[in-house]
């Protein structure tokens, strides 16, 4: 029987259990954040609380917990006990709490059983996730390259079905999940000019390009096949596709095409690469310094379907040149922060002939087939400097011990001093986009990398500007600059909007639980760590007092924002619907800003 043997080894009762409670317990913090259920308090003592959650008439949760800044909790996993039918049960199975929280919580049927699948989904992959923790720690990791490292994360820290991955079978997971870390040889083919388009920046064209990540002989035995079927070479560009696209949506949706030679078939480059978090995005492990690569894989994860859109990968050089070209005559940015902005070069992009015409048509199918180029990492890096992936702060190895604790004290600093450090490198470029230029990326620990010198944060880079570049809607001169090409593509928000991207992004989406762990493992007060982050906020504006009015505009230290809901999004709000446009955050209600609750109890 097919996987019989990795099944064995993978699907143990206890590891089933293991992973289960952990689930269980994220989903209990998680949805008690986002207002989704209301336990009750049964009792407190020195800070730890006791809840009781009735999700119906006949079933009763009880569980331990710590209340969090920013509206959080922490809950211990070992104290979840569940109550039916007079019995008392260890708490550890997330798909029956979702059915019992199914009708109190409003979810359709319909969201339940697609759900349901989601979290069969992420129980599987943290199944295998947790056999492979047993053979590592985080001293382990301190030494892994930046491309390895990313293979060793376990999914959204919010998002509770954060590895749902729907349209990945079991042979698809083993094979392309990042956390599989299973080289992979992209396939290529190529695409008419009649229909396909190709971008890149100023400084950048196809042919240089395609000779720098294919090499002159795989480019003349790609011409030769199309030379065999009586095809001139010089009417296609060479594009890079992922297998399971091919296999699942290419040849199924665009069998037309293909008939009709707009897009032919050439076979595998030489190259092997790496899926990074995202799973859509390639590192090249042949050879580093080639570009890192951006291809649509149709699959939905946490909240979207996993494509390129169109009109945004046609797009992506022109933002790049002008998030360059601002970094480059601003002498704060450029020589002082020295921030590393991995740009987007180059793109292709190539249409549905039949769903671009469709109005209205769901969001899926204008993704499709499409590449982006961007430049590497490691291009970037200077003698003893060392990229890892912000998410990997939020790593825990399986004796308990943070992926950060072992940074830090291997750099010499203790955790103020570390932690110093850490925010003044993150925070003082993206606030100088936002107050200076009133442009905000999306700095969540996927798109953020923090670059260490002897294992201290020494410089920060911002990728993916083609997904989370956004811009102010209010009338800022520095904004007359903007290419007007951008700005029907570019979200443009108002100024609570544009704070989003760094309250919730950042602060809501890593931070707390940065926060979190550092109070598990050292005891590091949690006022002290967000006091350190209000900090290097009023260091920034004392900084530049020029800018005061901006200050007030994109105010990052107001009392509470707006409560931008994830998990929130998928169960009760757009469920499973596909609609024309990606579905985003649902708001609802708000959130304490803890940068304004430490500042108030030092009054």
């Amino acid at each position: 029987m097919q996987y019989e043997n990795e099944l064995q080894e993978i699907l143990k009762s206890d590891t089933w259990e293991a992973v289960g409670e952990h689930l269980l317990t994220k989903m209990i913090s998680e949805f008690m954040y986002e207002d989704i259920i209301f336990p009750t308090v049964v009792s407190e003592k020195e800070n730890i609380i006791v809840y009781e959650l009735k999700p119906n008439n006949k079933v009763i949760y009880q569980f331990e917990g710590k209340k969090r800044l920013m509206d959080s909790y922490h809950i211990f996993k070992d104290t979840i006990r569940r109550f039916e039918n007079g019995n008392w049960e260890k708490g550890d199975n997330p798909i029956q709490f979702i059915l019992d929280i199914q009708e109190t919580v409003g979810m359709t049927s319909l969201t339940t059983g697609h759900l349901i699948k989601e979290y069969n989904n992420t129980l599987l992959a943290d199944a295998h996730i947790l056999e492979k923790k047993q053979s590592i720690t985080s001293d382990d990791i301190v030494n892994m390259d930046y491309v390895e490292l990313e293979g060793e994360m376990e999914g959204h820290p919010w998002i509770t079905y954060n590895k749902g991955r729907i349209g990945f079978d079991y042979q698809d997971y083993l094979s392309y999940a990042p956390e599989q870390k299973k080289k992979v040889k992209l396939s290529w083919v190529a695409v008419h000019q009649d229909v396909a388009t190709f971008q890149s920046i100023p400084d950048l064209n196809y042919k240089n390009l395609i000779k720098g990540e294919l090499g002159k002989g795989k480019i003349e035995q790609f011409k030769g096949k199309l030379t065999k079927e009586n095809l001139d070479s010089s009417n296609y560009f060479f594009l890079p596709i992922h297998d399971w696209q091919w296999t699942n949506v290419i040849i199924q949706y665009f069998s037309e095409d293909i008939a009709k030679r707009r897009i032919v078939p050439l076979g595998n480059g030489d190259d092997d690469y790496l899926p990074q978090q995202s799973i859509r995005t390639f590192a090249n492990t042949t050879d580093k310094a080639k570009h890192h690569v951006k291809l649509p894989i149709s699959i939905l994860n946490t909240l979207v379907y996993r494509g390129l859109p169109g009109e945004r990968t046609v797009v992506a050089p022109m933002i790049t040149n002008y998030i360059h070209k601002i970094k480059k005559e601003d002498s704060f940015l450029h020589d002082e922060c020295r921030v590393i902005l991995p740009g987007e070069v180059a793109s292709i992009n190539y249409n549905h002939p039949y769903y671009e015409k469709l109005k209205g048509a769901p969001y899926q199918y204008l993704e499709m087939l499409g590449v982006i180029w961007r430049e590497s990492i490691y291009s970037f890096l200077d003698e003893g400097e060392k990229a890892i992936t912000l998410a990997s702060l939020l790593y825990v190895d399986k004796d308990g011990k943070p992926f950060v604790s072992s940074l830090i004290e291997k750099s010499g600093l203790n955790v103020k001093e570390w932690l110093d450090q850490l925010f003044s490198v993150m925070l003082l470029p993206l606030l100088h986009y936002l107050y200076k230029y009133g442009i905000v990326f999306s700095p969540h620990g996927q798109n953020t990398v923090l670059v260490l010198k002897d294992n201290k944060p020494h410089r920060l880079a911002i990728k993916d500007f083609v997904d989370d570049v956004n811009v102010s809607d209010e009338p800022l001169p520095e904004l007359d600059s903007l290419p007007k090409k951008l700005i029907p593509v570019l979200r443009s928000e108002p100024a609570e909007g544009l704070c989003q991207f760094i309250f919730t992004g950042l602060f809501v989406c890593h931070l707390r639980y940065l926060a979190d762990i550092l109070d598990v493992y050292y005891q590091y007060d949690e006022e002290a760590f967000w006091s350190q982050l209000r900090q290097s906020i009023v260091d920034y504006q004392e900084r530049f007092p020029e800018l005061e009015e901006r200050f007030r505009i994109f105010d990052l230290l107001r009392p509470s924002f707006t409560k931008l809901c994830l998990n929130r999004n998928r169960m009760i709000d757009y469920g499973y619907s596909d609609d024309d446009d990606r579905p985003h955050a649902s708001e609802f209600g708000k959130v304490h800003n803890p940068l304004y609750v430490v500042s108030c109890e030092h009054l």
